[in-house]
């Protein structure tokens, strides 16, 4: 972990999840009656979990829209929930006008074109170890771990790191 992502970590008041390919390892299951489901990691889960405890808001901006990723924002208490949006940076604005953040205030983890514009904007960009090649290039840092397979945990606690709480965070559970 590079000292340039601890320093960009430490201003971060709210961390926004991709879902497909991040929270998820980007398969996308339909069954015959036309649903879909989706398969989450629960390591994922308990850092988003820390997060929320440490005070950095949560959010998610997913392209499609499905009623898995709604159940999972509301098991997790993710309270900023955006599906069924293209442009990730149009929500992105708006979401900050509610909250009276900055981009600075920002991290975002992604996989794929769509995330792209966001990730080069806000203050922590970064993309999962197997992103798209075109976005790993352009994100701020890359996870080790793949999405759906720890990649937003590692996320939450590079957060955490940078911001002092990570050992608090683990210490609660001792």
């Amino acid at each position: 972990m590079t000292t340039d992502l601890l320093q960009r970590g430490k201003h971060i008041k709210l961390a926004i999840f991709d879902v497909d390919g991040v929270l998820t390892d980007g398969r996308l299951y339909f069954l015959e009656d036309g649903s879909e489901f989706k398969t989450f990691n629960t390591l994922d889960g308990q850092g988003i979990k820390m997060l929320m405890a440490a005070g950095v808001q949560t959010g998610i901006i997913s392209g499609r829209k499905t009623p898995v990723v709604e159940r999972r924002a509301q098991n997790l208490g993710i309270p900023h929930l955006y599906q069924g949006r293209e442009d990730k940076l149009v929500v992105l604005d708006e979401l900050l006008g509610q909250l009276n953040l900055s981009y600075e205030q920002v991290a975002y983890l992604g996989d794929d074109l769509p995330d792209l514009p966001v990730i080069r904007r806000v203050g922590l960009g970064m993309a999962v170890a197997n992103a798209a090649a075109f976005v790993r290039e352009h994100a701020h840092g890359v996870t080790t771990a793949r999405g759906g397979e720890g990649a937003a945990r590692e996320f939450c606690e590079l957060i955490l790191r940078a911001q002092g709480s990570l050992e608090a965070a683990h210490a609660a559970y001792l």
